[in-house]
């Protein structure tokens, strides 16, 4: 049994919720310098050279990549042989967002209710996704997520019968109801299969999967090639401007399903697609 304080939690986020505000990580930094130097469209071209000279600026200024610095999303992946201690550990992990987000400068997004909508100034609490997997380490992943995307996010509950052209389909309707609402290039995060809940899960952690690397399924491989060709063949293009830079990339997430069912769920990401690793 290995024992880790939680203040080592804390510390750490706060840490990420920082550094995926201002930094973007090394595979969205090479996936859009390669975009970049393919885009044909002219303005499409330049709103990519324009994305890159944010984050040029971002980084040497300590600005945020985006004015929407998002909600935090973290996952959690436990070591089964793993003891916290020193408190509780979903307290310690809100104390490092409302830090991160605090002693970061970054703006607070946060409602206390859906409805009477009071900040919490502090951009907690967190949504929270734990697991537990062998070993003694722990991966935290912090995502910080913004709403123009978020909002752009969608879940069908597809038959049986409507197969892989249903998916397909509902991936291609998400995407261009979105249009220059979701802040294009986009990433594309797809779940299919599992339940409600499940789908949607894996569509978000979809897009914390480095964008250079597909699938391990082949069939999963070829469907994330294909429709990422399909969307940046869709003329939304960077900013919905028009151009064939409409995703950066597709990650597709499955798991088992009843046999009654297909749930797709389909979460999009703008160019920034903010997450940050590390394991302790």
């Amino acid at each position: 049994m290995r024992t880790i304080d939680v203040k080592a939690v804390t510390d750490n986020i706060k840490d990420m919720c920082i550094e995926a505000n201002h930094f973007l990580s090394q595979d969205m930094k090479e996936v859009l310098k390669t975009a970049t130097a393919e885009e044909k469209a002219p303005l499409g071209k330049q709103i990519l050279e324009q994305l890159q000279e944010n984050m040029k600026i971002a980084g040497e200024d300590m600005i945020p990549i985006c004015q929407d610095t998002g909600m935090a999303v973290v996952f959690m992946e436990i070591g089964q042989e793993v003891h916290f201690d020193g408190g509780s550990l979903e307290d310690a992990i809100n104390e490092g967002v409302r830090r991160g987000y605090v002693d970061g400068y970054l703006r607070k997004s946060v409602v206390k209710d859906p409805i009477y909508r009071d900040n919490t100034k502090d951009n907690t609490p967190a949504i929270i996704h734990y697991s537990i997997v062998p070993g003694d380490k722990v991966k935290i992943t912090v995502a910080p997520k913004g709403f123009g995307s978020e909002n752009m996010s969608r879940v069908f509950m597809l038959k049986p019968a409507d197969g892989l052209e249903g998916v397909k389909k509902a991936i291609l309707t998400a995407v261009e109801d979105a249009g220059p609402n979701a802040c294009p290039p986009m990433v594309v995060g797809v779940g299919i299969g599992g339940t409600f809940e499940k789908c949607a899960l894996m569509a978000k952690q979809a897009l914390t999967r480095p964008v250079n690397e597909h699938s391990s399924i082949p069939y999963v491989k070829e469907l994330e090639e294909e429709m990422l060709q399909k969307i940046n063949g869709s003329g939304i293009g960077p900013g919905g401007l028009g151009g064939s830079t409409t995703a950066l990339a597709v990650n597709i997430n499955t798991y088992a399903t009843h046999i009654a069912g297909l749930p797709v769920a389909v979460n999009i990401c703008c160019h920034v697609n903010r997450h940050a690793v590390r394991t302790l």
